[in-house]
């Protein structure tokens, strides 16, 4: 074969597989923008599941909401350890409180779980402590637009265990 034909076939299977990658590309774009949430589709309620590991971790680390919306959350701890030594929660922390504050008081207040009772002003909401194996869930309002923090208040858990609560109009 030529040098000239090897380059013609080399050029041709180049510029074969660009196409294909562009078309991915494009269909991709297509695909997100025609399933990108309306304002006028969101309901008055929503049902969020999220998963605790016994490896210290939530299977989510964004939520996504309405403002006013009900929201109900299950948790699942899907491990198999004890809450004495496992424990999981999921605690929804009011705007503007320091996290680092809050989960030094609730490494104090295993006697509640590790809800520090004199912190009830900074959470908007919170589950139960579960062991591996339980799930617990709560019904709350969605807050007003913005960025909220979630966490585990179990000690030692916050630092990998957290996560945005996000309310959008």
């Amino acid at each position: 074969m030529s040098l000239l034909a090897l380059s013609v076939l080399s050029l041709s299977l180049y510029s074969c597989g660009s196409d294909n990658d562009n078309k991915t590309a494009t269909e991709t774009t297509t695909t997100s923008e025609a399933t990108a949430p309306t304002e006028e589709a969101a309901p008055k309620t929503v049902t969020v599941e999220i998963n605790a590991t016994d490896q210290m971790q939530y299977d989510k680390n964004e939520i996504i909401v309405h403002a006013g919306q009900e929201v109900t959350l299950i948790l699942h701890h899907t491990g198999k350890l004890p809450k004495t030594t496992m424990g999981h929660n999921w605690v929804l922390l009011q705007q503007g409180t320091d996290m680092q504050a809050f989960d030094d008081k609730a490494a104090k207040a295993q006697a509640t779980d590790y809800i520090p009772q004199d912190a009830q002003d900074q959470i908007i909401a919170h589950t139960k402590l579960l062991s591996g194996g339980e799930s617990d869930t709560i019904t709350f309002t969605a807050p007003a637009t913005g960025a909220y923090d979630f966490l585990c208040s179990f000690p030692g858990h916050a630092s990998v265990m957290k996560g945005k609560f996000l309310v959008v109009e």
